[in-house]
Protein backbone atom coordinates (compact mmCIF):
# COMPACT_ATOMS: atom_id res chain seq x y z
CA UNK A 1 0.00 0.00 0.00
CA UNK A 2 1.51 3.63 -0.91
CA UNK A 3 0.65 6.61 0.68
CA UNK A 4 -2.31 8.23 -1.21
CA UNK A 5 -1.45 11.89 -2.47
CA UNK A 6 -4.63 13.32 -0.85
CA UNK A 7 -3.54 11.78 2.78
CA UNK A 8 -0.11 13.89 2.31
CA UNK A 9 -2.07 17.38 2.62
CA UNK A 10 -4.83 16.56 5.00
CA UNK A 11 -4.33 18.22 8.80
CA UNK A 12 -3.80 16.72 11.79
CA UNK A 13 -6.24 19.26 12.82
CA UNK A 14 -8.77 17.81 10.04
CA UNK A 15 -8.62 14.27 11.49
CA UNK A 16 -8.36 14.88 15.43
CA UNK A 17 -12.17 15.72 15.45
CA UNK A 18 -13.57 12.79 13.95
CA UNK A 19 -11.41 10.61 16.14
CA UNK A 20 -13.07 12.46 19.25
CA UNK A 21 -16.13 11.78 17.57
CA UNK A 22 -15.59 8.08 17.08
CA UNK A 23 -14.66 7.37 20.40
CA UNK A 24 -17.13 9.29 22.27
CA UNK A 25 -19.52 7.69 20.37
CA UNK A 26 -18.82 4.73 22.26
CA UNK A 27 -18.73 6.66 25.66
CA UNK A 28 -14.75 6.79 25.74
CA UNK A 29 -13.30 10.37 26.62
CA UNK A 30 -10.92 13.12 25.08
CA UNK A 31 -8.42 12.55 27.80
CA UNK A 32 -8.41 8.80 26.60
CA UNK A 33 -8.04 9.60 23.18
CA UNK A 34 -4.82 12.37 23.82
CA UNK A 35 -2.97 9.04 26.24
CA UNK A 36 -3.49 6.86 22.98
CA UNK A 37 -2.44 9.06 20.99
CA UNK A 38 0.68 10.33 23.43
CA UNK A 39 1.33 6.43 23.92
CA UNK A 40 2.18 6.17 20.27
CA UNK A 41 3.72 9.11 19.41
CA UNK A 42 5.81 9.98 21.98
CA UNK A 43 4.74 13.95 22.19
CA UNK A 44 3.83 15.82 25.08
CA UNK A 45 0.79 17.19 25.43
CA UNK A 46 1.47 20.64 24.77
CA UNK A 47 2.96 19.85 21.51
CA UNK A 48 -0.46 17.86 20.55
CA UNK A 49 -2.56 20.40 21.91
CA UNK A 50 -0.68 22.58 18.68
CA UNK A 51 -0.74 19.67 16.91
CA UNK A 52 -4.73 19.88 17.11
CA UNK A 53 -4.84 23.73 16.10
CA UNK A 54 -2.26 23.89 13.44
CA UNK A 55 -2.90 23.58 9.75
CA UNK A 56 0.34 20.76 10.04
CA UNK A 57 0.04 17.84 7.68
CA UNK A 58 0.05 14.32 8.36
CA UNK A 59 3.63 14.22 6.94
CA UNK A 60 4.61 17.10 9.30
CA UNK A 61 2.65 15.62 12.43
CA UNK A 62 4.80 12.35 12.09
CA UNK A 63 8.23 14.14 11.58
CA UNK A 64 7.73 15.52 15.02
CA UNK A 65 6.70 11.48 16.40
CA UNK A 66 8.65 9.22 17.82
CA UNK A 67 6.90 6.00 17.94
CA UNK A 68 6.81 3.71 20.81
CA UNK A 69 8.73 0.65 20.35
CA UNK A 70 5.60 -0.97 21.29
CA UNK A 71 3.88 0.20 18.36
CA UNK A 72 5.66 -2.26 16.18
CA UNK A 73 3.80 -5.28 18.34
CA UNK A 74 0.33 -3.60 16.63
CA UNK A 75 -1.16 -6.08 14.73
CA UNK A 76 -4.52 -6.66 12.69
CA UNK A 77 -6.59 -4.88 10.07
CA UNK A 78 -7.57 -1.05 9.19
CA UNK A 79 -9.66 -0.32 6.43
CA UNK A 80 -8.92 -4.01 5.10
CA UNK A 81 -5.09 -3.92 5.24
CA UNK A 82 -2.97 -5.59 7.54
CA UNK A 83 -1.12 -2.29 9.51
CA UNK A 84 2.25 -5.06 9.85
CA UNK A 85 2.34 -5.36 6.09
CA UNK A 86 2.25 -2.09 4.99
CA UNK A 87 5.41 -0.85 3.81
CA UNK A 88 5.42 3.03 3.38
CA UNK A 89 6.38 4.30 6.56
CA UNK A 90 4.29 7.06 6.07
CA UNK A 91 1.20 4.89 5.69
CA UNK A 92 1.69 2.93 8.30
CA UNK A 93 2.42 5.02 11.01
CA UNK A 94 -1.13 6.52 9.92
CA UNK A 95 -2.91 2.93 10.06
CA UNK A 96 -1.08 2.26 13.24
CA UNK A 97 -2.76 6.33 15.05
CA UNK A 98 -5.72 5.25 13.17
CA UNK A 99 -5.52 1.04 14.66
CA UNK A 100 -5.37 2.19 18.45
CA UNK A 101 -7.87 5.01 18.24
CA UNK A 102 -9.82 1.94 16.44
CA UNK A 103 -8.90 -0.29 19.61
CA UNK A 104 -9.89 2.77 21.92
CA UNK A 105 -13.48 2.75 20.48
CA UNK A 106 -14.01 -0.95 20.84
CA UNK A 107 -13.87 -0.92 24.30
CA UNK A 108 -10.11 -1.74 24.83
CA UNK A 109 -8.60 -0.66 28.41
CA UNK A 110 -5.47 1.68 27.76
CA UNK A 111 -3.38 -1.01 29.90
CA UNK A 112 -3.90 -3.41 26.74
CA UNK A 113 -3.77 -0.13 24.18
CA UNK A 114 -0.45 0.19 25.57
CA UNK A 115 0.21 -3.32 25.19
CA UNK A 116 1.11 -3.58 28.80
CA UNK A 117 -0.72 -6.90 29.10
Amino acid sequence: MTTNPRILKMTFSSVYPLYLAKVERKNRSQDELDQVILWLTGLDQETLANFIVSEATFPEFFQACILNPKSATITGSICGVKVQEIQDPLMKKIRLLDKVVDELARGWSLEKIRREK
